[in-house]
């Protein structure tokens, strides 16, 4: 897809964490952006800043588990800004505990969010993208989505489950000969207040495995993704070495998610009242949350592998160059 100033964009999870980053980053580009979460206060907060950044922000209030009101809203967005250009799915809830602790209600309600969420806004944009022949699918994707680890399982499964469902779909438009786009972003481990206000049964409150990125860089990888055309892009590092990892050799991953993802995953050093008043697996935490959640200390904003990823062909053909020029001095000498 071609970039141009005033896309129309949809992003679920638009209120706080990744979400939230990206509906800026797109607002930078003069995107027209309907921001889909639970929380209206939050949603309001984040159409403000879009139009200070010289975006058009339209706030819904939307719980992506359930399908008629994503259909709704992808409605009202066509109504009142026109063909939407781009869908990018971020909104997720998890659970951090041990499997024989989960409950079945537990599972369902991620399951419903961060998947079947990102079902729901997949279905609603293919219904107007299809008769127009063109548009983007963007999935927010995770290194979870490859290998799965203790203390997550609900997040892990809908994790793999929305690879499962983009790779089908992806099939099927290919077949069709169809010129719409789906791409997925796989990450790594991001500060975001979903380690504030997840549900946890954890000892000490919960952190991501380090090394931890800030969201600015997940944001610009969704939105040079969404441009920039290509069936997966992983973003971190650790992404790629999870990913391959697994693929390479899954059961020396099983061994060193058992000995190293369950201290890993807890902030032993951490205040407990760092956590949310209550979590946000079936309603929306009271809070101002923004982009970033409690580790900017940590967090790095850039990545080197991100940086090697997007720049591949000038870096391919600088190192060329070199090596030609090097062979030909040496030929002259």
């Amino acid at each position: 897809m071609t970039q141009s100033q005033g896309d129309i964009v949809v992003i679920t999870g638009a209120s706080a964490g990744i979400g939230r980053a990206t509906a800026l980053e797109f607002a930078k580009r003069g995107a027209r952006i309907t921001l889909l979460a639970r929380d209206g206060e939050r949603l309001q907060r984040t159409a403000q800043k879009v139009k200070e950044l010289g975006g058009d922000a339209l706030p819904l209030v939307t719980d992506v588990a359930d399908a008629q009101a994503v259909e709704k809203a992808a409605a009202k967005t066509e109504d009142q800004f026109g063909p939407i250009d781009i869908w990018v799915n971020v909104a997720m809830v998890t659970v951090f505990s041990p499997v024989a602790e989960m409950t079945a209600e537990e599972y369902r309600r991620v399951t419903e969010v961060s998947y079947l969420g990102f079902v729901h806004g997949t279905l609603a944009a293919l219904k107007r993208m299809r008769p127009r022949n063109k548009g983007v699918i963007v999935q927010t994707g995770s290194a979870l989505s490859y290998r799965g680890i203790p203390l997550q399982s609900a997040y892990c499964g809908a994790k793999f489950a929305i690879r499962g469902f983009s790779d089908s779909l992806r099939a099927e438009l290919l077949h069709e000969g169809s010129n719409i786009k789906i791409t997925m972003v796989q990450l790594s481990a991001f500060n975001t207040p979903q380690f504030q206000w997840a549900r946890s049964r954890l000892s000490a409150p919960p952190q991501p495995l380090p090394p931890i990125f800030q969201p600015e860089l997940a944001a610009r990888a969704l939105v040079h993704a969404a441009y920039h055309h290509r069936r997966e892009w992983c973003v971190g590092f650790p992404a790629v070495k999870t990913i391959w990892g697994t693929k390479l050799l899954p059961r020396v991953g099983d061994r060193l998610a058992a000995r190293k993802a369950f201290s890993g995953q807890e902030d032993f050093g951490a205040s407990p009242d760092v956590r949310a008043e209550s979590d946000n697996l079936f309603d929306a935490a009271p809070g101002d949350y923004r982009s970033h959640g409690r580790f900017d200390e940590r967090a790095r904003d850039r990545s080197w592998q991100w940086r090697f990823t997007t720049h591949l062909l000038p870096i391919t053909l600088t190192v060329l160059a070199v090596v030609i020029a090097a062979i030909v001095a040496g030929i002259a000498a």
